[in-house]
């Protein structure tokens, strides 16, 4: 017998790959707990009820995964077309600066309005800053990777100072902002939780994705640009134009991110909108195949894996290095079990 390579797998393989995937992560996680002296039965039934244990916990989980159901759609449409983003976590933050910006300064707006307004800023603002990576790669060749990864640095610290000057609340002990216009925030989908209608905009926008990517002509030149960028050259597609579009789509869909989480959760800016949402965005994607649909799936994983994790670190004492050390076993054990998936065992004379 030997391994011979499928190039026409079909569709369903993608799905296995991900349970494989899941199911060799929580055998790695449990040997990881078992050998740093953790007490593995307690640590994942403790993290599994923190995730889905409880009404209060999925809705929790679902809060969680709503912010990474964003960040991980930008991640596909960007990936799609072969353009290395890393910039997500910068343009998240964009999106809520200039989202709590136009929430401010629209004050006294009809609530719809001042919905619409304020959600149509945040995306603004992170289809900016995408743009701005896309105009420097196409006009000075700066590679996408570094130019968003910096740019995440310089946002991050833009917000802190907004938030150690115009913007910060006078005699406040923390690092924060006044709290949104009456009308600004997202209404809660249950009554006292913290689950907002940010949730069903991410649905919406997953489900936006996948038409734009099968069914448009859009979508066509974005794969194809991501297959071979002198084929779009020769079939009349100006490729400078098509990746600021790219970038300047990914980053609106990271801004709404941002601005859903000052929204729904936090109600003003302050230096923890994010912690990490962008970064794991990308693991998200990565685990969904870069599928829009399948990374709605994911995120509320990832999302109970975040919240089950805290859990876990208050009930058994694990440390919350663990939850992230998790995290990469999920992502290597998805890249594993999706490249095992396109080969076959064949039996040979």
């Amino acid at each position: 017998m030997r391994l011979v390579q499928v190039n026409d797998a079909a569709w369903w393989w993608d799905w296995v790959a991900i349970a494989a995937s899941l199911l060799l992560a929580l055998l790695l996680t449990a040997a990881l707990f078992h050998y740093s002296g953790q007490p593995v039965q307690e640590a994942l039934s403790a993290m599994l009820d923190g995730a889905f244990g409880s009404t209060e916990s999925l809705l929790e989980t679902l809060t969680r995964a709503t912010p990474l159901t964003f960040t991980a759609l930008a991640t596909v449409v960007a990936y799609r077309a072969r353009i290395w983003s890393i910039g997500q976590e910068g343009q998240l933050l964009m999106g809520a600066i200039s989202g709590y910006v136009a929430a401010a300064n629209c004050a006294g707006l009809p609530t719809p309005l001042l919905l619409t307004a304020t959600l149509l800023a945040g995306a603004l603002g992170g289809a900016a800053l995408g743009a701005l990576c896309g105009y420097l790669k196409s006009r000075f060749a700066v590679d996408e990777i570094i130019s968003t990864v910096m740019f995440n640095y310089i946002v991050y610290y833009f917000l802190t100072w907004l938030l150690t000057g115009p913007l910060r609340v006078k005699h406040a002990v923390y690092l924060q902002s006044d709290v949104l216009p009456v009308g600004a925030t997202l209404p809660p989908l249950v009554a006292d939780t913290r689950f907002h209608a940010g949730f069903l905009i991410a649905i919406a926008c997953s489900g936006v994705v996948q038409v734009l990517l099968k069914r448009t002509a859009f979508g066509f030149e974005m794969r194809a640009f991501g297959f071979s960028q002198t084929v779009t050259r020769f079939k009349g597609i100006r490729s400078e134009r098509l990746f600021w579009g790219v970038m300047a789509l990914s980053g609106a869909l990271a801004g709404l991110a941002g601005i859903t989480e000052v929204m729904g959760v936090h109600g003003r800016l302050n230096t923890d909108i994010s912690a990490g949402l962008g970064y794991t965005g990308i693991i998200v994607a990565m685990v969904a195949g870069l599928n829009p649909l399948a990374a709605l799936v994911v995120a509320v994983l990832f999302g109970g894996l975040v919240n089950g994790g805290f859990m876990m670190q208050v009930l058994t004492g694990v440390p919350k290095a663990i939850v992230f050390a998790t995290q990469g076993i999920v992502l290597l054990s998805f890249l594993a079990c999706s490249r095992l998936a396109r080969y076959r065992l064949r039996w040979t004379r």
